[in-house]
């Protein structure tokens, strides 16, 4: 009899481990298994930050990248690094068992510590919800994870339907100056151009973030033009009043958190746009 109670607390402890246990490819394709969920994590993303905000797992968040501001909660934890830099001997002393890398230099790095690191690069805006499922596996919040991403992919369908017979619309996206740079089809900013209607006049350049010159900008002459830049943008296409954006006052100005920043926050982006380009009617 004892040898059987033995027996059946063994097979409880087996299962209630392997139920606990997360077991994932990432984005560069390595594997990760977490016999628990993490407690002590670090993220190295803005974006994947709100997404562990998202899912309810901002408890377990011990350090963060620089610009790591949404919501306000995350201002107050450390800040352990920024794009081009790791602070490794904060991060030791956090003492993590789980870090969400970003960009692929940061996760070799990391490997020599010995700290277990999911590489998180979503790259459409799908990629959203499937990363938020990824981190509920990683921090065992999988019920609020599918509940966000639920909500997200509900909320991402509803805008598709509404905007669905909006006339097409030519679009220079502008997110930076000095060099003028835009974006191709490889981006999730593309994705949500074309839910609004938008087709963007680079998006069969190279790379994610090609530099264009004004020249390519006239000859394509977009009938809306988009930016994330500085305050001074749309005051300095007015050189070129033959632009169709320029004569019809079709200029508008994006937060670039609410579109550059793969998170749930993103569909606010998208409505932003789809509103502008609609706006752009009426000339």
């Amino acid at each position: 009899m004892k040898k059987i109670v033995i027996s059946f607390f063994l097979v409880f402890v087996l299962i209630n481990t392997i139920a606990l246990a997360c077991d994932l490819i990432d984005d560069r394709g390595q594997k990760i298994v977490l016999s628990k969920p993490a407690k002590r994590v670090i993220s190295l993303s803005p974006d994947l930050t709100e997404m562990i905000f998202t899912i309810g797992g901002e408890k377990q968040l011990v350090g963060v990248v620089s610009h790591s501001d949404y919501p306000d909660a995350a201002k107050k934890l450390p800040i352990i690094a920024n794009f081009n830099y790791l602070n490794i001997e904060a991060i030791v002393q956090l003492h993590p068992d789980l870090v969400i890398a970003w960009q692929p230099e940061h996760f070799n790095l990391l490997k020599k510590l010995g700290v277990p690191v999911y590489y998180a690069n979503p790259k459409t805006l799908l990629d959203i919800p499937r990363t938020m499922r990824a981190l509920g596996c990683l921090l065992g919040q999988e019920k609020n994870a599918k509940k966000a991403s639920d909500i997200f992919l509900k909320k991402y369908s509803e805008l598709k339907q509404k905007y669905a017979k909006n006339p097409p619309k030519t679009v220079f996206f502008q997110i930076w100056s000095y060099p003028l740079m835009t974006i191709s089809n490889k981006s999730w900013i593309n994705d949500a151009l074309k839910i609004c209607g938008g087709k963007n006049i680079f998006a069969d350049l190279p790379g994610v973030a090609p530099i264009v010159n004004i020249e390519a900008v006239i000859a394509q002459n977009p009938d809306v033009i988009l930016g994330t830049t500085d305050h001074q943008w749309q005051q300095k296409w007015q050189s070129w009043p033959e632009l169709t954006a320029v004569k019809n006052n079709a200029l508008f100005s994006i937060d670039p958190d609410l579109i550059e920043r793969a998170s749930p926050r993103i569909l606010l982006g998208i409505q932003g746009i789809c509103r502008d380009l609609q706006f752009s009617d009426k000339g």
